[in-house]
């Protein structure tokens, strides 16, 4: 689409929101009241009207946070169809949204894992929020046990990059709910080589 129709079709948008606003000023209240929801934002969101997005999180911050009928929040409909603008702009809102647990306990960070496409937000989500490398999934598996049983070599250097970076060396010896490291689960998949140290440290602590 022509980015000059993006944006008019964006502004009329926005200027609807506000019209049905408006006539409803109880509009967003009643979509958060619902446990499960395709709210107004998880429809900006999946399809890419950042400038909307970015209004509808303004003006009501606890939709960031609200998932559907699919258990996924804006933020996850936003990495899955692949909306790298609308991604970044949410997260400067509220970085606490990379760590929204959806569907089997899956955050945006581990769902941006599991296409090669998706790993140029990565870096930005570890930016963001440093902390949402050690969360973890209904299977106990971070966002690397995840790279390295989808052999996704790309998605695996830019996490241990941003390991490196913000330093949190010890999340490379968490064990999942099977009590696997990344290095037991990359023999397993012949991934190739992960980068751990020769050696454990004998206290986790000493590695941050």
């Amino acid at each position: 689409m022509d980015p000059n129709s993006m944006e008019a079709a964006e502004t009329q948008n926005i200027n609807a929101l506000y019209e049905a606003i408006a006539s409803d000023p109880y509009i967003f209240d009643k979509a958060d009241r619902i446990p499960f929801v395709n709210t107004p934002l998880h429809v900006a969101a999946s399809t890419g009207q950042t400038r909307l997005a970015i209004e509808i999180r303004n003006l009501k911050p606890s939709l960031g946070l609200k998932l559907n009928r699919d258990a996924l929040s804006p933020l996850h409909l936003a990495v899955l169809k692949g909306h790298s603008e609308t991604m970044k702009g949410l997260i400067k809102l509220d970085k606490d949204l990379v760590r929204v647990k959806g569907r089997e306990m899956l955050t945006p960070l581990h769902y941006a894992i599991e296409t090669d496409d998706r790993v140029d937000i990565l870096a930005e989500f570890l930016l963001a929020c440093p902390e949402s490398i050690e969360d973890l999934n209904a299977r106990g598996e971070t966002a690397l046990h995840i790279a390295v049983k989808k052999c996704n070599v790309i998605a695996l250097e830019v996490l241990m990059g941003g390991i490196r970076r913000i330093r949190k060396h010890r999340v490379k010896y968490i064990q999942d709910g099977r009590g696997n490291t990344i290095l037991h689960t990359a023999v397993s998949t012949s991934m190739p080589n992960v980068n751990l140290p020769k050696r454990k440290p004998s206290s986790l602590s000493n590695m941050m």
